[in-house]
């Protein structure tokens, strides 16, 4: 009898952990190097709310987002999710889950109010209480110093990324930052996605500051598509490379730190087997990841830029491309999806816009004949495709010389539907399956192809506010009740992460 109770025990033992392996499809943080950090993802502008508390400056998206018809359902993150008063209870959230890390970034308007000038103690002090708050937890902060938020008085004051100005007024603010928090933090995050708030700032103005003059200026009042998108990246590579190289001559011994920089990667399949639609493809990536990437590993943007752009490229000098060569210690991946690029022989695109995707001479889309790429999540643009995140792990691999990489945001939306109840909406399935499934591509991409892949940031812990999209799409692990005092609630992919990260 004793014999058959030990017996039943060591099979229902034996059962509950294939249960919780099956639960997340075999994976485990014994599929993923020792050391790999998991971690979820923020933004300031996103989160935070009190824009007009303790002394925080105007930003350009506090300005765009008040703007009639700019953001969808005509909100605006003057409120968001309400971290900046939250902060104690969601780093409880992260803790409960099982996180190592949180990525958040800092508000420049919080530490400068006017961008230059008097530093803004209590700016100091807000960032300083939830970097504590985090290592109090155990989980290590990931700051990203700029995600879109540009003090609005430098915009007025001199057009922001389109001066060279900005190279100095940006490395003055990195540095306050590095001086003040550089003690507890030692993963800096210099610009988040350059390459978006490039595009869809000054060249189709669907963002702050909205810039652009494609199709007879119908949507902006100001900017230039042809040239203004390139003068941004190159100050935004130079003020990166100011900054990285501050970092390195004056804090990097005794802080210990890492400087990267995040980049927004789609991956591109051809659209068809003809030299056309594949040289096509390799031209949507050099004006998406190599416009950037490119520079920090080779000193020069790819060929396919210098001679399609022409003398509307920027160049450096010498001194600046040794500069901005080798300039970063990991590479950030904002991941989410993957689309077709076919050869672009039409010329009413080039007619119409004058921009970036007609210098490109590629259309990128996620249909071919008719047919998705993949299952689409609540965003137009998201489709599902996780094989072409290790497709993705692998070209930086094999064209960058395999550097350090850190997956600073992945994750899908649902819709916010006003129509399914809280408990329906906390059935998250989808989004379960999205993380598998790109966790499991990854995981093949560092222990079967050598890809040196470091870390895993969710987006997003919470749902928020989302840029033009407003409150309608819901990218969060935890569901925000906008309607009763913005509750945080786990969705059913909170289980399954925590799951994960105590399986061995």
């Amino acid at each position: 009898m004793l014999f058959k109770r030990n017996l039943l025990a060591i099979l229902l033992v034996v059962f509950l952990i294939k249960r919780c392996s099956s639960d997340n499809g075999g994976l485990s943080r014994g599929s993923f190097p020792e050391g790999f950090i998991f971690g979820t993802a923020s933004s300031a502008y996103q989160y935070e709310g009190a824009v007009k508390e303790a002394g925080r400056g105007p930003t350009v998206w506090d300005t765009f987002a008040h703007s009639f018809g700019k953001v969808i359902d005509f909100s605006n993150a003057d409120v968001a999710v309400d971290q900046y008063h939250r902060f104690v209870e969601d780093v409880q959230l992260m803790s409960d889950m099982g996180m190592d890390a949180y990525r958040f970034s800092i508000a420049w308007s919080r530490i400068f109010p006017n961008g230059t000038g008097e530093v803004n103690q209590a700016g100091i002090d807000h960032y300083n209480k939830l970097i504590n708050a985090l290592l109090a937890k155990g989980i290590e902060p990931y700051v990203t110093l700029y995600h879109w938020d540009l003090p609005q008085a430098l915009q007025d004051k001199y057009n922001g990324w389109l001066d060279r100005q900005i190279i100095k007024d940006y490395a003055n603010y990195a540095e306050t930052c590095f001086r003040e928090f550089g003690d507890r933090v030692t993963h800096w995050i210099t610009f988040n996605e350059p390459h978006t708030f490039a595009i869809q700032g000054y060249d189709v103005g669907l963002q702050a500051p909205g810039r652009c003059s494609i199709i007879l200026r119908l949507f902006c009042r100001a900017g230039n598509s042809a040239t203004e998108p390139y003068i941004v990246g190159h100050n935004v590579l130079l003020s990166h490379a100011t900054v990285a190289d501050i970092y390195r001559r004056k804090y990097k011994a005794t802080q210990h730190g890492t400087v990267g920089i995040a980049f927004d990667v789609m991956w591109f399949i051809p659209m068809t087997n003809s030299s056309e639609d594949i040289d096509a493809t390799q031209r949507a990536q050099d004006f998406q990841f190599g416009w950037f990437m490119d520079p920090l590993f080779f000193g020069d943007y790819p060929s396919s830029m210098r001679t399609r752009v022409g003398n509307r490229l920027p160049k450096f000098s010498t001194a600046e491309a040794a500069l901005v060569k080798g300039s970063l210690d990991f590479v950030g991946i904002n991941h989410y999806t993957t689309y077709y690029s076919k050869h672009n022989s039409s010329n009413i695109i080039n007619i119409l816009l004058n921009d970036t995707l007609a210098d490109s001479g590629a259309i990128s889309l996620p249909f071919k004949y008719g047919k998705p790429i993949g299952d689409k999540a609540s965003s137009i643009w998201l489709y599902i495709v996780p094989q072409g995140f290790r497709s993705l792990m692998n070209y930086i691999k094999q064209k960058y010389g395999n550097p350090p990489v850190i997956i600073t945001e992945n994750g899908m939306d649902d819709p916010n539907d006003p129509f399914i109840s809280i408990k329906d909406a906390l059935k998250d399935d989808k989004r379960i399956k999205y993380h598998h499934d790109y966790l499991s591509n990854l995981s093949a991409a560092i222990r079967k192809d050598g890809c040196d892949v470091r870390g895993y940031f969710v987006w997003s812990l919470l749902d928020n506010w989302e840029w033009a999209a407003g409150y309608t799409s819901r990218f969060g692990l935890y569901f925000v009740d906008y309607k009763d005092n913005l509750k945080r609630y786990p969705k059913n992919s909170v289980q399954w992460f925590q799951n994960l990260l105590k399986s061995a």
